[in-house]
């Protein structure tokens, strides 16, 4: 088990932290502290209440140390993925404290001289979870598996699918379901112990890599939820979306939406509608392999109780679908609404 060391500095109590927001919340892995001067001599939860963990904030590595962590994970995904040149000197620290340091980021750590010498005069590792499988085109071969396929969709990035693919996995496995998370991007990666970031993979492969994701993991359990990514109107993200969309070959859909969100984030692309993205995502994949959605996991982060209700009420009333927030709620009432949706496979136009 990894003892985490979470590099975060003055970033730690904002969305751009939501790796590390990810691991604290759902990875097996434990994390002993945070670094992030800006909230130092407080607890995680005090920084970020819905967490609820009791890890300390401090202001340096070299304050993390005391807490015997065997692991340094860079805690952000910033836009482009680069390392912030100021965090260099927290890693060569770590490294020399022969800390494995475990990076989400696309600037592959690795591959930076100063840091691969670092780790080997410590004997330290270094894991860029991003580096991408071998080349491999998508074959059909997911149609054919014996495993129900779920896949989380969204109206944008940063929505919540990882978080609801989770919390729907947790719902099915207490329902007696032999049911498993497939991560498809970084921070589901560090949760998981295994995947593949999508976003990372040569385009024309994408989809042969989901493809793959489907075929491992289907063995293991007789419900997958694959964690999607983008959104299908994302103007930077959508072949991403679409990549996942077919190379899964999902029996079924979940469509995740943040209620406060309107537009498409950092693009000001208006969003589409709960039923015109039902109908859009419904549309695209029915002429290859027909799946509907089951249901809406609606974010209602940021609402007060009685919003959050109304938004959850007007959701499933527009689309028609059954409709809660797995955070705020559970996941058992959506899980159970769409169970009978899940049962069943699909069969491709071919």
């Amino acid at each position: 088990m990894r003892r985490y060391a979470i590099l975060a500095p003055g970033l730690f109590a904002s969305r751009a932290a939501k790796t590390a927001h990810g691991v604290i919340a759902y990875s097996g892995d434990a994390t002993v502290a945070v670094v992030d001067p800006d909230h130092a001599g407080t607890r995680v939860r005090d920084a970020v209440p819905y967490l609820q963990h009791d890890a300390p904030v401090v202001a340096t590595l070299d304050d993390a140390l005391a807490y015997a962590p065997n692991a340094l994970l860079v805690g952000v995904a910033p836009p482009g993925g680069a390392l912030p040149p100021t965090w260099r000197a927290s890693i060569l620290r770590a490294l020399d404290a022969r800390l494995e340091v475990v990076s989400g980021l696309h600037q592959f750590l690795a591959d930076d001289p100063e840091f691969a010498a670092a780790a080997r005069r410590s004997g330290a590792q270094l894991r860029d979870v991003r580096t991408p499988p071998p080349p491999r085109l998508f074959t059909g071969a997911a149609y054919d598996v014996a495993a129900r396929i779920v896949l989380t969709v969204g109206s944008d990035c940063a929505v919540g699918k990882m978080t609801a693919s989770l919390e729907l996995v947790r719902a099915a496995r207490d329902r007696g379901e032999r049911a498993r998370f497939v991560a498809t991007g970084q921070t589901g990666i560090m949760i998981a112990g295994s995947g593949t970031a999508i976003d990372r993979v040569i385009a024309d492969f994408a989809s042969g890599a989901a493809e793959e994701l489907a075929l491992a993991n289907a063995p293991h359990a007789d419900l997958l939820f694959i964690e999607g990514q983008g959104g299908i109107n994302h103007p930077a993200f959508a072949p991403v979306t679409l990549a996942l969309l077919y190379g899964s070959a999902p029996d079924a859909l979940v469509l995740v939406h943040l209620a406060t969100r309107t537009h498409v984030e950092d693009f000001g692309t208006p969003l589409l509608s709960l039923p015109r993205l039902v109908e859009t995502y419904e549309s695209v994949i029915a002429t290859v392999k027909p799946a509907k959605v089951a249901g809406i996991a609606l974010n209602t982060h940021g609402l007060s109780d009685d919003a959050a209700r109304r938004a959850i009420e007007r959701a499933a009333r527009d689309t028609g679908l059954p409709c809660d927030d797995v955070v705020r709620h559970g996941p058992h009432g959506l899980y159970d609404a769409i169970a009978p949706a899940l049962a069943h496979k699909t069969r491709p136009l071919r």
